[in-house]
């Protein structure tokens, strides 16, 4: 499962493209055209995420996949054409692998260096660019072939991180799988065999053989029997007496199954065992001496001899269904999207199918027109009053400027003249920080009323009228700096200025608190007497020990010849030595 997903999608290094097969050419042919005219440079298949799988890609793959049935041994079209059930579903795999590389980080470049130095190798090639211009002679695009390598290698990454992983066993299940299927690991008999050929030589057509020639290399093969059984090296003896063509090899033959001999020959090695050799046979070349090198006897093989191979069967028997199952998962997490008439094998019923609807924009709105009049005050309000307000008496206003000029042109001209109606003008532009000159009116002149916030002297008629911040005020007049008062010029003083950060002088009580400060400290604080002398105990002329006369007995002491014995009870003391 897994080597046949890696395989499709790669590119072979050198080789031809081949066309697509007659199914393929009879859907292109039915394909239909472009409502808009012309031909479609390149046919979307389908989309999986930010991927697309193009015409190309598709009859790329099957091109291989039926150059691989081919070389398989398939020649109908019913074996050529089984491949093409899954080959979208390969690719649309092949495709979420890479998504979830790019997802993961997983780039490949490491490895794609060492597929291609494996691959320049293999073909005999000094450098990579070398390898470039040989795929360039072949028809094959070098970046191409980068890419579908490096897909590979992204994919089997991916594969072994996401599920390769998370598959563990242990060595009694993958044995019990080896019971399950020891018919499997059985093998045929089989001998390892070398020869030790002496030549008869080849007689002509209905010539009869030469009895002296048969009886030379008659006597030959039994002295190198003989040999043989004296503990002679068979190989050394065929590079020496052998007159076959694998004399040089030692006599090596190879490997042979029960059927692959003669006969005559099957009969004598496969009763023998392994370092065993027959006795001279004679053939049509004339005496040859088989050894058997190594025999395997039929039936299934040891568990220890196949191990390695049974853990892997067995992981692969459960990497399987694994990988399937991890590909649904992600068909049904990707958004995918085929072309009508493609089938994907590997759907899944919960994949997000896209849904597509035309588009309605919205209508566009209408736009409410406003007319931009200057303020006009007029009888009417802008608002409904209530039936309480429309009954109460309006109180009076001062007629606006309009009505006053319409009633002088009624007193003018009669009561039949119609008023003058000024027409909308235009909008008044408002200075920041003036007020309106022709939009508002004029409000009428009022007064401060006294609430008891002002003293009682200062009545409606004293109190000044409060400034208008918006009205405009006369400007401070400025004046340069030449015109302004000049100061008299103070004269400098002469020689070195005080700082005025400096400090003041000490005065005198500071001086005689310093000098207290600073003063020594004693007993009873009075340091200035010297201390009396304590009376010495020691009276009369010191000495040194050095210089103090020595008694004789430290004298004797020092000479090493006087030992004084020890004294003996009852004897005479000795006599002091003069």
């Amino acid at each position: 499962m897994t080597l046949r997903l890696l395989r499709i999608p790669a590119a072979f290094v050198f080789g031809t493209v081949l066309l697509a097969g007659t199914p393929l050419a009879l859907a292109q042919n039915i394909a239909p055209q472009s409502p808009y005219g012309g031909a479609t440079v390149e046919d979307i298949i389908a989309r999986v995420n930010d991927q697309i799988i193009t015409r190309s890609d598709y009859d790329r793959a099957l091109a291989e996949v039926d150059q691989e049935a081919r070389q398989h041994g398939a020649t109908t079209l019913q074996e050529i054409s089984a491949g093409h059930k899954d080959l979208l579903r390969n690719l649309i795999d092949q495709q979420l692998w890479i998504s979830k590389g790019k997802e993961l980080g997983v780039t490949g470049d490491t490895e794609l260096i060492k597929r291609l130095d494996e691959i320049r190798k293999q073909y005999h090639l000094d450098t990579i660019e070398d390898l470039e211009k040989a795929a360039k002679q072949q028809g094959v695009s070098f970046e191409d072939f980068k890419a579908n390598i490096r897909n590979g290698i992204v994919t089997q990454q991916v594969m072994r991180q996401q599920v390769g992983a998370r598959i563990q066993f242990t060595p009694g299940e993958a044995e019990r799988y080896y019971e399950q299927h020891k018919q499997d690991y059985s093998k045929p008999e089989s001998v390892h065999l070398s020869e030790i050929l002496i030549s008869t030589g080849t007689p002509a057509a209905g010539v009869p053989e030469d009895a002296a020639k048969l009886a030379a290399a008659k006597t030959k093969a039994d002295d190198i029997e003989a040999r043989l059984h004296g503990g002679g090296d068979f190989s050394q003896l065929a590079r020496s007496f052998s007159d076959g063509p694998t004399a040089a090899q030692g006599g090596e033959l190879g490997q042979f199954h029960r059927g692959d001999l003669a006969k005559v020959l099957e009969d004598k090695t496969f009763v023998l065992k392994s370092g065993e050799f027959t006795e001279p046979i004679r053939t049509r070349q004339g005496y040859v001496i088989l050894k058997v090198i190594e025999y395997v006897p039929g039936g299934p093989a040891p568990y220890k001899d196949v191990m390695q191979e049974v853990e892997e069967a067995f992981y692969m028997s459960r990497m399987e269904p694994a990988i399937r199952a991890y590909l649904t998962k992600m068909r049904e997490d990707a958004y995918i999207d085929i072309k009508p008439g493609y089938n994907d094998t590997g759907a899944s019923a919960k994949e997000t199918k896209p849904v597509y609807s035309a588009y309605t924009p919205p209508a566009p709105k209408k736009k409410k027109k406003v007319e931009r009049t200057r303020f006009r005050e007029t009888t009417h309000t802008f608002r409904q009053k209530s039936p309480q307000q429309a009954a109460a008496p309006a109180p009076e206003q001062p007629a606006a400027p309009a009505l006053v000029k319409a009633k002088a042109v009624k007193a003018k001209h009669g009561k039949n003249a119609a008023p003058a109606v000024e027409k909308p003008g235009k909008k008044e532009k408002i200075r920041f920080g003036q007020k309106p000159r022709e939009t508002l009116p004029e409000a009428p002149n009022s007064t401060i009323e006294n609430a008891g916030a002002l003293p009682p002297a200062q009545t409606a008629s004293t109190t000044p009228e409060p400034v208008n911040p918006l009205e405009a005020t006369a400007p401070d007049k400025k004046s340069r700096f030449s015109a302004r008062a000049k100061l008299p010029r103070q004269p400098k003083a002469k020689g070195l200025q005080p700082d005025a950060l400096a400090p003041q002088a000490p005065d005198a009580a500071e001086v005689a608190d310093r000098a207290t400060q600073s003063g020594p400290l004693g007993l009873a604080g009075n340091t200035a007497n010297k201390k009396k002398k304590k009376d010495s105990t020691t009276t009369g002329e010191k000495t040194r020990l050095s210089q103090k006369k020595k008694s004789p007995e430290d004298e004797a002491a020092k000479t090493p010849e006087f030992t004084p014995a020890p004294p003996v009870k009852g004897a005479p003391a000795p006599l002091p030595q003069k």
